[in-house]
């Protein structure tokens, strides 16, 4: 079996007696590179390729000094990590220097025994902090790839809730992808005009608004059938008992996690419960008006009016696109954002394109 490879550590000082003596003191245990100054150490460090566990470095030098090149390799992602022990004569601040970050110091002249248990102490060190590291490294990575996996069964769970609830309603399960896509390209839209929301829409993650979209409609899971499905025009009281498919829905949201730590969630629980708000304040069920309803709401407001329009529906035929756009635009700073409704009103082509292909 062969042996295991000597660490290797890289002497860097200009007095030719002292690298002889360092090497002589540590050839046994580690592969020595040596250096006369800092400005050849650096060269050696980015042409070899080879990544030293240690590095022995002198105060004092000519062309560049070891404070210099000290300086540097704190900078340097590759290199400032790798432990430094400098080699310091009777004027040289020592606590600066360990206050500067060097690992540890030697003092000259040598003694030999301090120096292998100073340079053996501190590889000791390193390669504990490595295998930390990679520990830790190999420990996220699961951690990520269990979360990722979660999240994928969790939409999966709810994109297929979201299905259910539209198919009770009579409804193709359709509408919840026609909806999530019109609310994608009202944001995509909004962000690249740079529009008054472009910034509060990047903050707010266009795609998990995306998905969020899922559940706007989870609360009528909870309204009777008579009701829900009821194909007459609905009586008041019928009316108020729809209209509590808002208040359902947060509760319902509420139980699936933290509302307050998932961006996911808080989102689907505005759109849930404010998305039959009206900008002139006219809406359920809270009656909030203009920038106080969410803004995810706002879209998910516009984008579920459309399709109802140009979709048929038990009670009612399609609308032609065009005056569905018109009828939207009547709407516009009263029961719209005006801001969206502008939006729409320039990709309305592309609105057309996601009622066509997933009808």
């Amino acid at each position: 079996m062969p042996s295991p490879t000597p660490p290797v550590v890289l002497v860097v000082d200009d007095v030719d007696v002292n690298v002889m003596i360092l090497e002589e003191i540590l050839k046994e245990e580690y592969r020595i590179l040596t250096a006369s100054n800092g400005k050849q150490a650096l060269d050696i460090l980015s042409t070899t390729g080879v990544q030293p566990r240690l590095i022995l470095l002198d105060v004092q030098m000519p062309e560049m000094t070891g404070r210099e090149m000290f300086e540097i390799l704190k900078t340097n992602d590759a290199f400032k990590r790798i432990p430094v022990i400098f080699i310091t004569a009777e004027n040289d601040s020592e606590s600066e220097l360990l206050g500067a970050g060097a690992a540890d110091f030697i003092n000259k002249p040598f003694t030999p025994e301090v120096v292998r248990l100073r340079v053996k102490n501190q590889i000791k060190l390193k390669d504990y902090s490595d295998s930390l590291e990679d520990m830790v490294a190999r420990k996220t990575e699961e951690v990520i790839k269990k979360t990722e996996e979660a999240n994928r069964t969790l939409d999966g769970a709810l994109q297929g809730l979201a299905s259910v609830i539209e198919y009770r309603n009579l409804e193709s399960g359709e509408h919840v992808k026609r909806t999530q896509y019109y609310v994608g390209a009202l944001a995509k839209r909004l962000i690249l005009s740079r529009s008054k929301y472009a910034d509060k829409l990047l903050e707010l993650q266009p795609e998990v608004i995306v998905k969020s979209m899922a559940l706007h409609d989870v609360g009528k899971i909870s309204i009777p059938d008579k009701i829900l499905l009821k194909p007459e025009r609905l009586t008041p009281e019928e009316y108020e008992v729809i209209k509590t498919h808002t208040t359902k829905g947060k509760s319902i949201i509420g139980e699936l996690g933290d509302v307050r730590n998932s961006l996911y969630l808080k989102h689907s629980e505005d759109i849930c419960y404010s998305h039959h708000e009206r900008w002139d304040g006219k809406g359920y069920p809270q009656g909030l008006e203009g920038e106080q309803i969410p803004l995810v709401a706002r879209l998910a407001s516009l984008a579920d009016v459309y399709d109802a329009l140009v979709c048929a529906r038990v009670y009612k035929s399609a609308m032609p696109y065009a005056e569905s756009v018109k009828v939207i635009e009547e709407g516009r700073g009263t029961q719209f954002d005006p801001v969206i409704v502008d939006a729409l009103v320039s990709i309305q082509d592309e609105f057309r394109r996601i009622a066509e292909q997933y009808t």
